[in-house]
């Protein structure tokens, strides 16, 4: 059984140091993945640390994408959980996932692994950070016994949940897409959601990688007038990269907020939705 609380039993964010010390007593998740279409599972294969699974962005943390849900839209429970299963990822393992990009992609794994009750934290400062020798091939575990749970209601948004306005929005895509500036290079229109903030998940990270200080990024959010997640919705291009914000925002200490999962991909692809440009929310 997938304990309610498993996740507060691992911080959501954890240092090299500290995955050292629990070597053997942790799966340890590769989620590299690239948008402009190299093989995160030949870059896993040519270098990875030692004992790592690769996790698959496309295969094993997104459904069939659609314009009417999005480029990664979150996959069934069922099929989450015999993904899991087949890499050998078990209800009371604790998961830390890493990539070479700061987490903002090992954050989609760690979301859906807190969200449904399992305890996951990312790796800060990734592959860069990790001052060890790295393992080619590929690691096999013996399959794992992981429940299929209900995404929970209550820490994702719908696009009508979205266009309401009722809820501060937050939009982790890099500050010139936000902006529109150019055409997008993922989606058929450029801008953001009306009256969505611009926060890129890139600038929760330092000059190495890293997650800024803890009192550094309260005062990021705290500069939006964000003092409680639970009031916030965070979308991206695809709903991948927003999971950063999230994790980011719970790290800082203000708790959970909801994720739109279809994202821009979904909104920019419906023509009935309204589209800003420039800096302001619009």
């Amino acid at each position: 059984m997938v304990a309610a609380e498993a996740q507060g039993e691992l911080p959501a964010v954890v240092t090299p140091e500290w995955l050292r010390a629990a070597s053997g007593d942790v799966v340890v998740a590769d989620t590299r993945w690239y948008a402009d279409g190299r093989s995160g599972s030949a870059a896993y294969k040519a270098g990875h640390i030692q004992g790592a699974i690769f996790v698959d962005l496309d295969r094993h943390l997104s459904g069939p994408p659609s314009a009417e849900a999005g480029r990664h839209p979150l996959p069934e429970p069922s099929q989450f959980a015999e993904a899991m299963g087949r890499l050998g990822v078990s209800d009371d393992d604790r998961v830390v996932a890493y990539d070479d990009a700061g987490g903002i992609y090992a954050a989609r794994l760690v979301w859906m692994l807190r969200v449904s009750g399992h305890a996951a934290a990312i790796l800060d400062g990734g592959l860069a950070g990790w001052a060890a020798p790295l393992e080619e091939g590929t690691t096999h575990r013996p399959p794992g016994r992981f429940t299929a749970v209900a995404w929970a209601g209550d820490r994702l948004a719908s696009i009508e949940d979205v266009a309401s306005g009722k809820r501060l929005l937050v939009d982790a895509r890099s500050g010139e897409r936000y902006r529109g500036e150019g055409d997008d290079p993922l989606d058929p229109r450029s801008g953001h959601i009306p009256g969505a903030l611009s926060l890129p998940c890139r600038e929760n990270l330092d000059a190495t990688g890293r997650f800024l200080p803890v009192g550094a990024l309260r005062r990021r959010f705290e500069s939006l007038g964000i003092t409680d997640a639970g009031d916030v919705t965070a979308y991206c291009g695809s709903g991948v990269t927003a999971c950063h914000d999230l994790v980011a925002l719970e790290w800082a200490g203000l708790g959970r907020g909801k994720l739109f999962v279809g994202s821009w991909s979904q909104w920019s692809r419906d023509p009935r939705r309204a589209i800003a440009t420039g800096a302001a929310p619009g």
